[in-house]
């Protein structure tokens, strides 16, 4: 199997590859939008990888966080808004994380709308009979 990040190539697509490069978008973001020979793809792609590393580092320094804490998180005789806000200490770099990622679904799904509203247009002026201009030149 080969894996490339080389862009698709340029212009429109059907409307079948279209869809397919929504849901490739859906999967990966940012790998449907190079098949479809778009360079917005790079930064979704960076995008998604930024957030995903992000929060599983993150997310597993606050698993073995609260494992650790775990006792003391449960008692009945501590702060509720003190433990909330230890709690968020520790999460919001992971909560970081997948806010960026859903940031790269976000725009990956913004770019595959673009794609397929593209292809459906194209396909539309590919089925138009040619206009009779009455013999003049159209310049």
């Amino acid at each position: 199997m080969k894996v490339s990040l080389a862009r698709g190539p340029s212009g429109t697509i059907s409307t079948q590859n279209a869809w397919g490069c929504l849901t490739s978008n859906l999967a990966i973001p940012g790998s449907g939008s190079l098949l479809a020979g778009r360079a917005s793809g790079y930064g979704q792609l960076l995008l998604a990888l930024i957030g995903m590393v992000l929060s599983l580092v993150f997310g597993a320094r606050f698993v073995v966080w609260q494992i650790s804490n775990w006792s003391r998180l449960f008692e009945s005789s501590v702060d509720p808004f003190g433990l909330l806000q230890e709690v968020w200490i520790h999460v919001r770099w992971a909560a970081l994380g997948l806010g960026i990622f859903l940031l790269s679904i976000i725009w990956a799904l913004a770019s595959s709308l673009s794609i397929l509203d593209a292809s459906r247009k194209a396909e539309r002026l590919d089925k138009l009979p040619p206009r009779l201009n009455g013999g003049q030149r159209v310049s």
